[in-house]
């Protein structure tokens, strides 16, 4: 008997530590070579396991004690954008098939099979409702029909999905559903009202997973009015879109608002709203920052601001002060580039450039040497008679390394006669066709 009891605990043991596994197909199968999975947690992820990807197959075996929750899939590079997201329920194995098209589909995974299913059901309905105001209707019978079957849908989900962690998603995705009919200026504005009408902030489920920043930055970048304004306008409203974000953050830990803004953040810079992008970091990322430690995202914040295209370039001085950028002879353009004396592909380049610039009248070039010492800036600057030339010792350390977030040389940019930064090229082929575009 007391060998059978310690057999049967051993089994218990066993079942509770089991190891599950993600596994399937990738296609085609030749563009995919390796797998990395991350847990994420609130503002973070954690690695967990990686394995390869042969003949479009895998096998992932996830640690015996990985918690339940949404892990991430990483495909490809960048792993911002090769990724998707599954939910691990501690409990099963899950086999998925995946291609770029379709994304990821579930062959077993009780978990993701059902909100894969409702996120297809649900976003159809909606549509049905966006293709009812589009094609101005004003059938209230068939409106009220498809928001009858809208709520029955999110009824049967949210009952299927009980116990499962799925359900913090399905409720958190409720859609609004007005409760009479209603114009599309009344619908557009009272959907915006209710948008987070189901959303906790706080659920740490909705925080470790890709839903909470998906659902926020759908919020501010497309509740926007439906008549066309201007773009001072729409950032106003962008503003505004984040001050009501910001409001339902009280009370949520730094860690995962930082995270938010930061996504936020980058959005508006990549969409060239300057305007807005500064909102965020003057008003929420800074501090936030520096509470959360993250100072080198915020010192990448501070060097984009500084760099961004239209942006006054940064002073530089040399000569003990006596010269400087700001005081460089009026130009049509100038070039600025970081090199250094000890860089062959520099030592390529600027000859080139140098030869070439010379065809041009109203182009000044400066060449700022980042260098450990003197010696061989000299003989080398001495070769390039086209240039005005800049001394910065230190290198990458110096201060002009960091002011112009230098990791590479050369590097250049282009200021107009306001010594604006108008162009950032890569090589000195792209100074030149973007001056003959001039």
């Amino acid at each position: 008997m007391k060998k059978t009891l310690t057999l049967l605990f051993a089994l218990i043991a066993m079942s509770l530590t089991a190891q599950h596994t993600i596994s399937g197909t990738f296609s085609p199968a030749k563009e995919y070579t390796w797998l990395i999975a991350y847990q994420l947690k609130p503002g973070t992820q954690v690695y967990v396991a990686d394995t390869k990807i042969e003949d479009g197959k895998f096998k992932l075996e996830l640690p015996a004690n990985a918690a339940a929750g949404t892990y991430r899939l990483v495909y490809a590079v960048p792993q911002e954008e090769f990724n998707f997201d599954v939910l691990y329920n501690g409990k099963e194995d899950i086999v998925l098939n995946f291609n770029a098209q379709d994304g990821a589909t579930y062959a077993t995974s009780t978990e993701n099979k059902i909100v894969n299913s409702y996120f297809l059901e649900i976003n159809a309905l909606q549509k049905q409702v966006i293709d009812f105001y589009t094609s101005n209707s004003t059938n209230k019978k068939e409106l009220a029909k498809i928001y009858n079957k809208i709520n029955s849908t999110q009824a049967k989900y949210e009952a299927d999905a009980k116990d499962l962690i799925a359900l913090n998603f399905i409720k958190a995705n409720k859609p609004y559903v007005a409760s009479s009919f209603e114009s599309i200026y009344e619908f557009v504005e009272h959907k915006k009202q209710n948008y987070f009408s189901a959303i906790d902030f706080k659920n740490e489920q909705l925080q470790a997973s890709s839903f909470l920043t998906d659902k926020t930055l759908n919020y501010v970048y497309t509740s926007l009015p439906l008549n066309k304004i201007t773009k001072d306008a729409t950032e106003t409203v962008l503003q505004q879109n984040i001050q009501t974000v910001a409001s339902k953050l009280e009370g949520v830990n730094d860690t995962f608002k930082f995270s938010l803004f930061y996504d936020l953040w980058i959005y508006a810079a990549s969409a060239k709203y300057n305007k807005t992008s500064d909102f965020i970091y003057s008003n929420y990322l800074k501090e936030i920052g520096a509470v959360t430690n993250n100072q080198e995202l915020i010192k990448g914040i501070e060097a984009h601001t500084r760099l961004r295209i239209g942006a006054k370039a940064p002073e530089i001085t040399w000569n003990d002060g006596k010269n400087s950028l700001s005081k460089l002879d009026a130009a049509e353009n100038y070039v600025v580039v970081f090199w250094s004396s000890t860089c062959s592909h520099c030592l390529k380049e600027l000859p080139q450039l140098n030869k070439a610039i010379q065809q041009y009248s109203n182009i000044k070039v400066l060449a700022v040497g980042l260098e450990d010492e003197y010696n061989y800036w000299d003989t080398e600057s001495a070769k390039l008679k086209s240039f005005t030339h800049a001394l910065a010792l230190g290198k990458w350390d110096s201060k002009y390394a960091e002011l112009y977030n230098i990791s590479a040389t050369p590097t250049y940019f282009i200021l107009d006669k306001d010594k604006r930064i108008v162009n950032k090229p890569e090589t000195y082929k792209e100074v030149l066709e973007y001056l003959n575009k001039k």
